[in-house]
């Protein structure tokens, strides 16, 4: 049996860490059931309301419509989630968050404020106009941060930054999204039966092509920016207070002004939704998407540069920092270890790699004096999930190393000095292929 190798020293970390007293909160199963109780109520209030408001053939036309856009969104965050992917749990709770709680609270929340504004203006006309750019942005946005929020104080280990503040809001926001793309599309449905049509006609052909096909990512967009304070925050320092509390406020503000904007389009004129469409939010879209791949680029550079200090302990063998700071690299190790292992070991190399790196992550912190208290004992929790999994992880990222690493350059003969008129003077050699460099 392979000696455990030392732990690693570092300088500057506290090695004791925080003592909290057992209350009752902070028992799993008490927040667990309390929060599996209220989505499961918050799912049966939203499925009556949105199916008395549709009725029971526009609500089955509504949830087969816009059930659609749903896996191709879910796969696209959980593809940026590949460097480090959180549980498939907070994924769960995200999605059911938003499709349940923040739809519940946007609908009971939106009405009662239209009706208010109306009795109080007693102009109908622009209290909807009042709801949707000013009401709504601020109800909707708050209810999908809220899920954010909760990923974040208690599930900590599992928000480390910025990827993972955009895939928790990204998901929320989809769940929020699939709901409320039901309510729209079996009014939609409603209408047109009203008006004669079978079938699918027009009313509800146009809400389609608008909120399924134009603007699948319009919800998620907004709430990517509360993400994306909330993941700033979390690289912040615990001592960095007011930071932790303001970027993700700003990020809320700034998701609401979108979501403000985004509504308000409709009253820019005949051609304001297109304008804004074309003008604002697919260049937002693609800017955010180039941030998150940029910093999921910047995550791998990271694994690169701070796993190789394990390797020269004992922890890792060379080749892995190289392998598993590619994602092309992963991948084959996976597939090596299913093929010649069976899928449980190609579950084990999957988990294998995002432990090393939340390694590298935490060990990235710590270096910059941002890691919390209990960085010792989390530090030694991932070391030993890597030393049970080593025996089939190991092989699988050589392998990978050796099969992504760039080849080394051969080089030419260098010709005789009588030569070197006709071919020119020899160059310097290239340097030795190091796996490290960034």
């Amino acid at each position: 049996m392979a000696t455990v190798p030392p732990y690693p020293t570092h300088s500057g970390v506290p090695a004791h860490s925080r003592l909290r007293h057992a209350h009752w909160w902070h028992r799993r199963w008490v927040r667990y059931g309390a929060l599996i109780t209220l989505l499961t109520l918050s799912g049966l209030v939203i499925l009556a309301l949105v199916r008395r408001q549709t009725g029971t053939e526009g609500f089955l036309v509504g949830l087969g419509l816009a059930v659609l856009p749903v896996p191709l969104l879910v796969t696209a965050f959980r593809w940026l989630d590949r460097v480090e992917p959180g549980p498939w749990r907070n994924l769960l709770f995200a999605f059911a968050w938003g499709a349940c709680a923040a739809a519940l609270i946007a609908i009971v929340a939106n009405s009662f404020a239209t009706k208010w504004i109306a009795t109080a203006t007693a102009d109908p006309s622009s209290a909807d106009t009042l709801g949707a750019t000013v009401i709504a942005p601020v109800v909707e946005e708050s209810a999908k941060a809220a899920a954010v929020l909760l990923v974040f104080l208690f599930r900590r280990r599992d928000f480390t930054g910025i990827v993972d503040g955009v895939v928790i809001a990204g998901v929320t926001a989809t769940g929020f999204a699939f709901t409320e793309n039901i309510l729209y599309l079996g009014t939609a449905f409603g209408t047109d039966q009203l008006s004669g049509g079978r079938g699918i006609a027009s009313v509800t052909a146009a809400t389609f092509f608008v909120r399924v096909i134009m603007s699948p990512f319009a919800h998620p967009l907004f709430t990517v920016l509360t993400g994306i304070g909330f993941g700033v925050a979390a690289l912040s320092g615990e001592r960095q207070r007011v930071r932790r509390v303001l970027l993700p406020l700003s990020g809320l503000l700034l998701a609401m002004g979108m979501h403000a904007f985004w509504n308000g389009s409709s009253t820019f004129g005949e051609f304001g939704f297109f304008a804004v469409y074309g003008v604002f939010m697919v260049p937002a879209f693609g800017l955010l998407t180039w941030l998150v791949i940029w910093t999921r680029q910047r995550e791998l550079r990271t694994v690169r540069e701070e796993l190789p200090a394990y390797a020269v302990t004992g922890w890792l063998t060379p080749a892995e920092p190289f392998a598993l700071g590619s994602m092309r690299a992963r991948r084959l190790a996976r597939e090596y270890a299913g093929h010649h292992f069976g899928r449980p070991a190609g579950r084990a190399v999957a988990e294998y790699e995002a432990y090393a790196t939340s390694l590298a992550f935490l060990r990235h912190r710590g270096r910059r004096g941002r890691a919390g208290a209990d960085f010792l004992v989390r530090e030694r929790e991932l070391l030993h999930e890597l030393w049970r999994r080593r025996e089939v992880a190991r092989p699988a990222l050589d392998y990978a190393a050796r099969a992504t690493a760039p080849p080394v350059p051969v080089m030419m003969p260098v010709p005789p000095p009588a030569a070197w008129p006709v071919y020119g003077y020899p160059a310097a050699p290239y340097p030795a292929y190091n796996p490290y460099r960034s």
